[in-house]
């Protein structure tokens, strides 16, 4: 970012860097130059997630998406063309939130689209309710759903909601809050479950580390019983 003239000015909510960049590629760009610098393989050894919180850029009046750095317009086709071009150009294996949460005709579009090979999460579209998720898998939109404890308000509905997604073939992503504290729960609950996915931010504060710290010591505990599932986690691509 330093190299780039954009070193990031701090953290965002979830303890990522929050750097002034002009157009939201070049941040796919900075992270593919990252992994490649560091040695790596983009595609191969690291993959990119991508959390869009596409409601946000939703005008409903106007029954179109606003980008929020250009301000251009964009149609239901449109955006789902972009997020197709970037499926297309960089090792994106995630995106949540990809369509705005009323938007069921666009994550129609979107999921015919990139389905098959891109991890489709709703989060604002699910919000871990299993009737929205129902009438999710009755319209064949997404793939994955986002799970939030302290969303739904219960362990019981939780459950249900990764056990109604698993039935229809789709993942469930353990995931933590914006506003956070230092209780680990949530990893707990991502073992137990079986999920194979968490998503509890950047290591760089004790309110997110501490998951990670947690998913270590479990991992200890558990020993030769511990299994990293890899890419087997996302079970919902083809």
């Amino acid at each position: 970012l330093k190299e780039n003239g954009t070193p990031a000015a701090g953290v965002g909510d979830e303890g990522g860097y929050a750097p002034n960049l002009k157009k939201d590629e070049d941040a796919l760009k900075v992270i593919v130059k990252a992994i490649e610098e560091a040695g790596f393989k983009p595609g191969e050894d690291f993959m990119i997630a991508i959390d869009a919180a596409s409601s946000e850029w939703w005008d409903e009046e106007q029954k179109c998406y606003i980008q929020p750095k250009s301000g251009k317009k964009m149609t239901q086709q449109q955006l789902v063309n972009m997020w197709k071009k970037f499926a297309d150009t960089y090792p994106i294996i995630s995106l949540e939130d990809g369509m705005a949460e009323t938007d069921w005709e666009g994550w129609a579009m979107l999921t015919k689209a990139i389905g098959d090979r891109v991890q489709l999460v709703g989060d604002d579209l699910f919000v871990t309710n299993v009737e929205r998720l129902a009438t999710g898998i009755e319209k064949k939109v997404g793939n994955a759903i986002l799970i939030k404890v302290n969303q739904i308000g219960t362990l019981t509905e939780t459950l249900d909601a990764i056990q109604m997604a698993n039935r229809a073939g789709y993942t469930a992503i353990v995931s933590h809050r914006s506003g956070e504290t230092e209780d680990a729960t949530i990893a707990d609950i991502a073992v137990a479950l079986n999920a194979g996915q968490i998503k509890t931010g950047a290591p760089s504060r004790t309110d997110r580390v501490a998951k990670y710290n947690q998913l270590l010591r479990i991992e200890e505990e558990l020993g030769d019983v511990a299994q990293y599932p890899g890419m087997d986690a996302f079970f919902n691509l083809k």
